[in-house]
């Protein structure tokens, strides 16, 4: 097999930048130039990109921009940016808008929150990322709850703005086979072997600089390993709780603008601060989701897989109101609709929809058929308790699709530039990092990206510039 990039084949994407009234298309490169098919020796270094995600495609167009004279190839086994082009549901939740402190930032991250407190976002943050796309043609727009996105609410957008930049600078994408091993030569250079995991054949390409970008794959885990990194070992982070409650499940759509929990696991947890947490949720038809559990798992995910996916859901339906001012509402609400049905009637100061409050009554016994004039104060100690403290039981995981992510990774006290092997670098979720929802997962990816990019195109330009110096000196 030979990656023959003396006549690269050419594939379309969509066009963002072209404002004509009749649309043209902006093509990107598919193919690698083969240095064995050159007729001359090419002296421009090469930077080597495994992984066409987020921060592999970001850190590529950095590293060009800084370095023209750079050749960069971004090898992708399958399609380029395709968690990006899935997330927020399709609308690509790019960054968050409400943490431009970069300590408050780096709390947003289970994994990683004590290293990131330093230069990190300082480097790149979402204010950053928010003008690099808004200058390449992507207006954004921050919603209420800090999440970003782009205006068109089409995540195709920020595909393309990438791809059509990487196309503009001179990046060579890759589509369709996999980086099979690397070594390092006795010169210091990487040999990388590139082929289809399926086919017999290959072929080596020669590297100057190497940037691992795999997201949570193995085959990233794999490489670092190789180059003697060490991984913690992966976990599912970001997923829903199924929840073992038959008149739960009925109750699936409901949602709660605020509630507290805090999870409970069978095995004992060192930090107990970050699993209680508040936000809005939402009944599933097998238990409970939204940005308060997706972020309970995340901090919760490597406990939650020690504990087998098992524990308890304590829930605050009314986390602005204490327990003795609910018993307060509930005798006055009591007093004044005392021929009512409990079940037709109850305090709106709590929030809640009639079937929700029917379901507190199931849980606590009263009928429905009750009068308000005959619920006992010990029932109304009981509601009101149910509504501050209401215990589930987690029995397992649901997936969260759109933002799969895990725990786990190249550690951050080795990279990012790799403290082990010169001019190789990590960046995004091979890392071992991890954010909660709310596009604090991209901001790592464009930040990492951004970093690694911006370290490899100043090395590259360093080094034409002492080649120069080396050849006007030779010809003196």
């Amino acid at each position: 097999m030979s990656l023959n990039l003396a006549n690269p084949v050419w594939v379309p994407v969509k066009a963002l930048l072209c404002r004509t009234i009749r649309r043209r298309r902006i093509f990107t490169a598919t193919a690698i130039t083969s240095l064995a098919d050159k007729g001359e020796k090419d002296e421009s270094e090469l930077l080597v990109v495994v992984g066409g995600g987020a921060a592999g495609v970001y850190g590529a167009i950095r590293a060009k921009t800084l370095s023209p004279d750079l050749r960069v190839l971004v090898i992708e086994k399958g399609s380029f940016l395709s968690k990006v082009k899935i997330s927020g549901g399709g609308r690509c939740n790019v960054t968050n808008g409400h943490c431009n402190d970069t300590i408050n930032l780096a709390g947003h991250y289970p994994r990683g929150h004590k290293e990131l407190k330093g230069s990190f976002f300082y480097t790149h943050g979402p204010a950053d990322t928010m003008s690099w796309f808004s200058e390449h043609g992507v207006p954004l727009k921050t919603e209420d709850d800090g999440r970003v996105f782009p205006v068109s609410d089409n995540s195709l957008s920020v595909v393309d703005c990438l791809l059509n930049e990487a196309n503009i600078r001179g990046v060579r994408l890759e589509r369709g086979k996999s980086v099979l091993a690397a070594s390092i030569k006795p010169d210091g250079k990487f040999l990388v072997k590139v082929g289809k995991q399926s086919a017999d054949t290959s072929e080596s390409i020669e590297a100057t600089y190497l940037l691992i970008a795999t997201g949570s794959s193995q085959k990233g885990h794999s490489l670092a390993t190789k180059f003697g990194h060490s991984i913690v070992d992966p976990v599912p982070s970001l997923f829903t709780f199924k929840i073992n409650d038959p008149l739960l499940t009925e109750l699936a759509g409901i949602s709660f603008s605020k509630v507290q929990a805090k999870l409970k696991l069978d095995n004992p947890c060192p930090d107990l601060s970050n699993l209680v947490q508040i936000g809005p949720m939402l009944v599933t038809h097998w238990g409970l989701s939204g940005p308060v559990i997706l972020r309970l798992s995340a901090w919760g995910a490597r406990y939650l897989f020690s504990s087998k996916y098992k524990g308890h859901l304590i829930v605050d339906f009314i986390p602005d109101i204490n327990i003795e001012t609910a018993k307060s509402v509930l005798k006055e609400h009591k007093l004044q609709f005392s021929k009512h049905k409990v079940s037709n009637s109850y305090p709106p100061q709590f929030g809640l929809v009639n079937r929700f409050w029917r379901y507190i009554l199931d849980r606590e016994g009263s009928s429905k058929d009750t009068l308000w004039a005959s619920l006992s104060n010990n029932s109304l100690s009981s509601i009101s308790d149910l509504l501050k403290h209401c215990t589930f039981q987690v029995t397992g995981k649901g997936q969260y699709k759109d933002e799969f992510v895990t725990a786990g990774g190249v550690p951050l006290s080795e990279t990012m530039e790799s403290k082990l092997v010169p001019n190789l670098f990590f960046a995004g979720e091979v890392l071992n990092v991890d954010g909660v929802t709310g596009g604090f997962n991209f901001q790592n990816a464009w930040s990492g990206g951004y970093i690694a990019g911006t370290n490899i195109g100043e090395l590259a330009s360093s080094s034409r510039i002492s080649s120069k110096e080396r050849k006007v000196t030779i010809g003196l």
